[in-house]
């Protein structure tokens, strides 16, 4: 498992579609990526047993507001977590503050493993990730999920791949100080 620092960038010349760039999984299997006071754009999601009910409509108003305001970060991601049944979290990437949202900063060490296939596969993706995260001697603390493209762009490229995010405990902080969140999924 390779550590780094920085996100790999999206290239949006890779796009056929003029929506989501090709995703490379390369850049984002197996590696342990750190963050120190990234700046995120949280919104929250409604959902019927999991199912989005509102996400396009929510996805549109914050995707316009980061472009009017220029905060676009140069490596894209949005982790994604699952509240309950009924709700989901997403943290978008930006580089300044959006004043219409909440803003949060996320720290910490987080694994990875891209999956592909259907979103039913999650609850045994999650799994997987957990395993791997224990084989690695690693507590794991939350998880988040990056779906690299909308699910019209997956129709096109034939691939949908989605990337777990394990927070996890390093041997500087203490396991203690870390509440587990159930995980619904």
């Amino acid at each position: 498992m390779s550590t780094i620092n920085y996100l790999p960038k999206y290239d949006i010349s890779t796009s056929t579609t003029g929506c989501c760039p090709v995703f490379n999984p390369d850049e984002w299997d197996n590696k342990t990526f750190t963050f120190y006071d990234k700046l995120f754009a949280k919104v929250s999601v409604r959902s019927f047993f999991h199912m989005p009910v509102n996400m396009g409509h929510v996805m549109k108003k914050i995707q316009n507001e980061i472009a009017e305001k220029n905060a676009d970060e140069d490596a894209y991601v949005m982790l994604s977590h699952e509240v309950s049944a009924w709700k989901s979290d997403h943290y978008l990437a930006v580089k300044k503050n959006l004043p219409s949202y909440e803003m949060t900063k996320i720290s910490g060490t987080f694994m990875t493993k891209v999956f592909e296939g259907k979103f039913n596969e999650m609850p045994k993706w999650r799994r997987q990730l957990l395993d791997m995260v224990k084989s690695e001697g690693k507590t794991p603390v939350k998880t988040y999920f990056f779906y690299t493209t909308c699910p019209n762009c997956a129709k096109v490229y034939g691939k949908n791949y989605v990337v777990g995010f394990e927070k996890v405990v390093t041997s500087d902080q203490p396991a203690k100080s870390y509440a587990r969140l159930p995980v619904y999924y």
